[in-house]
């Protein structure tokens, strides 16, 4: 059984669409990154999890390799 690639490096996550209109879950899951206003930015490892996170809120972010 092969096992799965471990996702390598970090991400620069910038919050560049605001969060009014959004559902409460995909507010909390923004929250849950560290993102608060727009234009901040957090870098995050680049695991499973974060990119989790990041998929279900990507039309309010943007994400870069850092």
């Amino acid at each position: 059984m092969p096992k799965a690639k471990k996702a390598a490096g970090m991400l620069k996550v910038t919050l560049v669409k605001s969060t009014i209109g959004s559902t409460p879950y995909q507010k909390k899951v923004v929250e849950a990154l560290g993102l608060g206003k727009l234009n901040s930015s957090v870098v995050l490892p680049n695991s499973p999890a974060t990119q989790g996170a990041v998929n279900k809120v990507s039309h309010l972010l943007k994400v870069e390799e850092a």
